[in-house]
């Protein structure tokens, strides 16, 4: 048997809290991320995820709260769901989108996302 993965890296001005842990299936990035070379930090996060992706997953839950991010995070957020939502089990992972109601420009972008899922469960969570 394989040791379930986990990664956990604190999150810096530049770049968010990452938090991967495969035994519980869950997943959390927190913070800002506008990193200058943003592929590069997403590299281990998007190698993990395909890699699950391609198991016979039982769930994944995914907290995203990002409160500030660059343009190519939006793009690697963006695969990252899509990959998601074509996965064989799309339909256990669940997105928590989640901000705060004054962030509305987090808000829009999580409206957008939501609009190009078809199988996954994306939440919208607005907190005051």
């Amino acid at each position: 048997m394989t040791k379930a993965f986990r990664l956990e890296r604190e999150k810096t001005d530049l770049t968010p809290y990452v938090l991967i842990d495969e035994e519980n299936r869950y997943m959390k990035l927190e913070g800002e991320s506008y990193h200058e070379n943003v592929l590069a930090f997403f590299k281990d996060i998007n190698d993990w995820l395909a890699a699950y992706l391609a198991k016979n997953y039982d769930s994944l839950t995914f907290d995203c709260e990002l409160k500030y991010f660059s343009s190519s995070t939006v793009k690697v957020l963006l695969n990252m769901f899509l990959d998601m939502d074509n996965s064989k089990n799309a339909v256990n992972v669940t997105v928590n989108w989640i901000t705060t109601k004054k962030n509305e420009i987090i808000i829009e972008c999580g409206e957008d996302f939501k609009e190009d899922i078809k199988n996954i469960k994306f939440n919208l969570i607005i907190r005051d």
